[in-house]
């Protein structure tokens, strides 16, 4: 009699392999999640990528790159006296910066755009230059040759003179009237800064950010004019200005090189005389556009059967008196108040008669 297997015979241990594959995949998402930071953290710095390194004035080249914050706006810019190791030496001011172009890069980071070719007002070497202008700075430089346009050595290199902030900033100014009324706002920014390195700083490019609420500071270049000797210092005012009727808490913060020098709080008023304006605006419209409709409707409304000789004869009893001649020849042809015209006595009245005369 042979033994039927039961469902224990069926039920074999599977082989090592399949239970390999099977951890592998359980853990397939966990190794996912862990690579991807970092294959972005790989990419590293954006890129920057020239269909030509040489063009003349007047020409065009497209510039392309990668590895950007997605949805990002970059400024495009030919700049002279700049080189990608030591950047660009005397900030924007060393740029064609009419003839800059500004693009947003997509969702991936990347970005291409045509870039026309102009003359930097300083000499070569050149590069195109490409920054950021909202959020955090992030820069990138690809050379870039001018054909044309004249070459000169880069300056002197000051890497001794380090710059530092001695004193509390302050800013000063105030307020007019037209800033009451909507004005952009305006002050200087003072500060005293001392060259703690062995070597001068000529002409330092400071920038000025100014940040309101949560959003992150926009920053400006502003060039001092003047040297700071080593072991020297130096009081500096730079110009700070806001947007037409701004109004609220700022910050405004000095950077030179990447290192923020110091931050200063700037609360600004309400610009109370433009509403004013508004409040008068809507009580003064509405009146006037009243008046009109009433006379219009005034003009245009009908009137009474018997009106017109109300007026007519209005105007007859508020007629000016007539000239002294004629009142003179009327007068012997008044009638009296106390006689009518049927009763008023004859100037020549008829004799009276007697018996017996014929």
């Amino acid at each position: 009699m042979t033994q039927q297997p039961g469902p224990r015979a069926l039920r074999r241990p599977a082989p090592p392999a399949l239970l390999l594959l099977a951890a592998l995949l359980a853990l397939l998402p966990a190794l996912v999640a862990l690579t991807a930071p970092a294959a972005r953290a790989a990419d590293g710095d954006p890129t920057v990528s020239l269909s030509k390194k040489e063009a003349g004035k007047g020409g065009e080249i497209t510039v392309s790159g990668s590895g950007w914050r997605a949805e990002a706006l970059l400024m495009l810019l030919i700049c002279g006296q700049s080189t990608p190791e030591r950047g660009v030496i005397g900030g924007t001011n060393s740029c064609a910066n009419a003839d800059g172009r500004a693009v947003t890069t997509d969702k991936k980071g990347a970005f291409s755009k045509k870039l026309p070719v102009a003359e930097p007002p300083k000499p070569c070497p050149c590069v195109v230059h490409i920054a950021t202008v909202t959020g955090e700075q992030t820069l990138a430089d690809a050379v870039f040759t001018v054909a044309g346009h004249p070459t000169a050595e880069l300056p002197r290199q000051t890497g001794g003179g380090k710059l530092a902030v001695l004193a509390t900033t302050r800013l000063e100014g105030d307020s007019s009237l037209l800033t009451w009324f909507g004005a952009p706002p305006a002050r200087r920014l003072v500060f005293t800064v001392g060259n703690l390195g062995s070597a001068p700083v000529e002409d330092p490019v400071f920038e000025i950010g100014i940040a309101h609420g949560v959003y992150a500071p926009q920053w400006e270049e502003r060039q001092w004019r003047g040297t700071v000797a080593p072991g020297g210092k130096a009081q500096i005012k730079l110009p700070v200005e806001l947007s037409a009727g701004a109004h609220g808490d700022y910050q405004v913060s000095l950077r030179y090189g990447k290192k923020v020098l110091a931050e200063q709080p700037w609360g600004v008023g309400r610009p109370w005389g433009v509403t004013l304006f508004w409040v008068l605006l809507c009580l003064v419209v509405p009146a006037a556009v009243f008046r009109i409709g009433m006379a219009v409707v005034d003009k245009v409304r009908p009137r009474p059967a018997g009106a017109h000789r109300t007026r007519r004869r209005a105007a007859t009893t508020t007629a000016p008196a007539a000239p002294a001649a004629s009142a003179n020849t009327t007068a012997t042809t008044a009638v009296l108040p106390w006689f009518t015209p049927d009763s008023a006595p004859l100037e020549n009245p008829p004799r009276p008669t007697t018996k017996g005369q014929a």
